[in-house]
């Protein structure tokens, strides 16, 4: 029986009708953010997955953790006791140093920035892509996570939240080829970009030039510029300054502080704003649009 309809539309006019419908899906999502909601609904749907895929990690852990001898917790015991002696006696320097810097900031008339609010979270999977490096945690909306919210470890700045899910979000880290951040040298003040090089232990400093002031050894910490990252929190170490006058910039590169490859825990900040509108409506997520039109190349 021979066919109505011998042909269809071409392979060329498929391929074109494709890339037109792909461009505009491109054009309404970076311009109009239209899919934002759905991206997050897709993240909720993915994280019965995550935590399932979680599961035997989480089991391993807690038999490691529980399954131990009296013997063995007899010595940690001992150990733990010594350890709270040295730090009750760090404790006690603390508080004295502390009494002396409120009566130094009071003379230099400088108030106190007053504590952010501050919540821990753990990784559950850590991106494979080897051309990005992002990680998912188990903290979502139902928390007040938002978009562009300030990640951080036990050493420094991590990177910033990306999207967010329900129960999950996704945070870039600072290595990742899209993020910046600005960054400033605590020696002298001196501000830079701190940039992600794709490599979990480099940093790039680009337009950096001949005549600025920077040494292998200094650390940079946030400056606070952007108003995304607090000020003062540790980001890299330079490891790297080379100085060719045939070239209009110096090259100047980092690591960072911190432990990008041996994530588990995290703290996730609140500024001091966004803090007060979450206490003030404990039910609700803080205004993802007070700090984060998050552009991760966009904290200049």
């Amino acid at each position: 029986m021979t066919p109505i309809f011998k042909h269809g539309p071409s392979a060329q006019h498929r391929l074109i009708l494709v890339l037109f419908c792909s461009a505009l899906l491109i054009f309404f999502d970076h311009k109009m953010a239209s899919f934002d909601r759905v991206r997050g609904y897709l993240q909720s749907l993915v994280s019965p997955l995550q935590y399932l895929a979680n599961a035997p990690k989480q089991s391993m852990i807690w038999a490691a953790e529980n399954l131990v001898s009296r013997k063995t917790l007899m010595a940690e015991n001992q150990q733990y006791k010594r350890k709270e002696l040295f730090y009750q006696q760090q404790i006690m320097q603390f508080n004295i140093i502390k009494q002396e810097n409120d009566r130094l900031r009071s003379l230099l008339a400088s108030p106190l920035r007053a504590d952010v609010r501050k919540m821990f979270a753990e990784t559950l999977s850590v991106d494979s892509d080897p051309y990005t490096h992002q990680v998912v945690i188990n903290r979502g909306a139902n928390d007040g996570i938002y978009e562009g919210q300030p990640v951080l470890d036990d050493q420094g700045i991590v990177g910033q939240v990306l999207h967010v899910g329900t129960t999950t979000s996704r945070v870039i880290l600072i290595a990742d080829l899209s993020h910046a951040v600005p960054v400033r040298i605590r020696r002298n003040g001196i501000r830079l970009i701190a940039t992600g090089s794709g490599r979990i232990d480099r940093l790039l400093h680009n337009h950096v030039p001949h005549s600025i002031d920077v040494k292998v050894g200094d650390l940079l910490v946030t400056s606070g510029l952007g108003e995304k990252y607090p000020e003062g929190y540790p980001v890299a170490k330079v490891t790297l300054v080379v100085k060719d006058e045939s070239k209009p910039f110096s090259r100047v590169f980092s690591q960072p502080v911190a432990q990008i490859d041996r994530l588990r825990y995290l703290l996730l900040l609140w500024p001091e704003q966004a803090a007060s509108v979450f206490s003030n409506k404990p039910n609700s997520r803080p205004n993802t649009k007070l700090k984060s039109k998050v552009s991760t190349k966009g904290s200049h």
